[in-house]
């Protein structure tokens, strides 16, 4: 992709997105918010993870946004047999009698992780390493996972029985963590005739593997004033209980505040918001559109804000 400059390239961007998010918009129903925060993640080169209670189309709409974005597209299905070289892959012995590498479903570019609370520690491990390394290693071979890479996770809440809680360090691999609700009655409405009759919308393919890496370049190269830079910085300071800059709710009600991966990841999603929004750099209202998701699973409550009903939400909005 060639463009004249940067506000050129931005414009695109805008573009893309408004015409992905128009497609995607023809099978899932009233998720704006859902699937702006997806798009960011992926712009961002981030993983996001859904948590709803069964039934509300995230399994679909992920399927939906591999199937507009021409991207290989694998489905892992967690389970509690699970195993990590179900994941990854395994060695096997060929009829040459050497080992070869089998590659797993993982080596793919956009990974649904289907109930990822379902299966235990040692294989959501194995998922959340090549998350980070991008890479996975079997019999002490390095196999570099395919470019672009994201795993969109889905969690039934942690409360079903059946579910293995993921770790915080675990979950801090995350750039968001996307909170989806029950439809409005009008959506609902909406959802249900268009899922009861014969009606199959078909998709068209709107971006290129080639064209997301060239626009996750282009979400890093995007300017940041130093207003808003230290804006995001500090409001993660703000998180951290018996420090400098805690504030006195969070010395209060947090037990753990968020760590220097949520500044990182609140500067990339601010650059990401304000290009899909068509504006050429991020102001503090960025910022504060992307946080809530950032830093939801990022703040650990201690038993006294549980005791008192106070939510990581309430907590984060009393932030701003």
């Amino acid at each position: 992709m060639h463009f004249k400059n940067e506000v050129e390239a931005v414009d695109a961007l805008h573009q893309s997105f408004n015409n992905i998010k128009a497609e995607i918009g023809k099978v899932v129903i009233g998720q704006d918010d859902i699937i702006k925060s997806v798009l960011i993640a992926i712009f961002s080169n981030g993983h996001c993870l859904l948590v709803g209670v069964p039934g509300l189309a995230k399994t679909l709409l992920v399927q939906t946004v591999a199937g507009v974005l021409d991207l290989n597209f694998n489905r892992i299905q967690f389970t509690p047999d699970l195993m990590p070289g179900d994941i990854i892959g395994t060695e096997i012995l060929g009829e040459d009698r050497h080992f070869k590498f089998v590659k797993g479903p993982i080596f793919s570019n956009i990974i649904l992780a289907d109930e990822i609370n379902r299966t235990p520690p040692k294989t959501q491990a194995a998922l959340l390493e090549a998350m980070q390394e991008r890479a996975v290693t079997a019999a002490g071979q390095t196999h570099i996972l395919p470019k672009p890479f994201f795993v969109l996770a889905t969690q039934n809440p942690i409360e079903q029985e059946g579910t293995y809680p993921l770790p915080e360090a675990q979950l801090d691999r995350f750039m968001f963590n996307v909170q989806l609700n029950y439809p409005s009655f009008n959506d609902e409405l909406t959802i249900v005739k268009n899922t009861t009759g014969n009606n199959i919308p078909s998709l068209s393919k709107i971006i290129s593997a080639d064209e997301i890496q060239y626009f996750q370049q282009l979400i890093r190269s995007i300017p940041v004033t130093d207003n808003v830079l230290q804006y995001a910085v500090k409001l993660v300071a703000q998180t951290r209980p018996n420090t400098e800059l805690a504030t006195a709710q969070v010395n209060q009600y947090v037990a753990w505040g968020a760590g220097p991966r949520a500044s990182q990841f609140l500067i990339l999603g601010a650059k990401c918001h304000a290009a899909i929004s068509g504006k050429y750099a991020p102001d503090i209202e960025d910022v504060q559109a992307v946080a809530e998701a950032i830093l939801r699973h990022r703040i650990v409550r201690n038993y006294r804000a549980e005791a008192e009903g106070l939510s990581t939400e309430q907590i984060i909005k009393n932030l701003f």
